[in-house]
């Protein structure tokens, strides 16, 4: 970490203090500095996160993201991660409806969690969802959106954070094409990580 910030200062990028934590974890995690710049937020969005994760529930597109959140730092704070891919009730209402499992998977979590983080690292078709619940009456403790890839990648991320901002919802998007299940669960961990108080890496049994 200490390395990340002294390139971020050498490369002239400024984070705000509030957003640094998210900024740093993400280009640890990637090795990637564009995330420093890539990276949009809603006013109040890591507030809201760092409240949120308190005993709260994360649900993510993919077990992938799934399995890199921090259990510990869930344990910590009483929370739980959660994603439904694989449930079986998602993959029949996918097929019934025509659509996507990372549709039907949003449209589950929207029912059953409605004031639940939503981090999305893979499916564009997953922010495109929770735009849609938004704008009928969905809100989210934090929406985070960072799908990678080409296919309606760009689009699905600018209408997100578009309708996040119209409606007040809080979000963290890496806006442009790149991103993934491990940036999903990297924000995710910053935000458990500074609420639970386990930044400083002895604080997570690391030597």
């Amino acid at each position: 970490m200490g390395i990340i910030t002294a390139e971020l200062a050498a490369r002239g990028l400024e984070i705000p203090p509030e957003n640094a934590a998210v900024v740093k974890r993400v280009i640890h995690t990637t090795a990637d500095f564009d995330y420093a710049e890539n990276l949009r937020f809603t006013p109040g969005a890591v507030a809201a996160g760092l409240a949120a994760v308190r005993g709260g529930t994360i649900i993510t597109d993919t077990n992938m993201a799934l399995a890199g959140i921090t259990k510990p730092g869930l344990a910590r704070l009483g929370g739980q991660a959660l994603c439904f891919m694989a449930d079986p009730t998602v993959a029949a209402a996918a097929k019934a409806d025509g659509t996507t499992r990372a549709v039907a998977a949003m449209h589950k979590a929207a029912r059953e969690y409605p004031g639940a983080v939503l981090a999305v690292g893979n499916a564009p078709t997953a922010l495109l969802t929770i735009a849609e619940e938004i704008e009928q009456g969905l809100r989210p403790a934090l929406v985070i959106g960072v799908p990678v890839g080409f296919v309606n990648v760009v689009e699905s991320k600018e209408r997100l954070y578009a309708t996040c901002a119209q409606y007040g919802v809080p979000a963290i998007v890496a806006m442009g094409r790149k991103g993934g299940s491990n940036v999903a669960a990297a924000i995710c961990n910053a935000l458990l990580y500074a609420a639970a108080e386990m930044l400083d890496p002895k604080a997570r049994g690391w030597s």
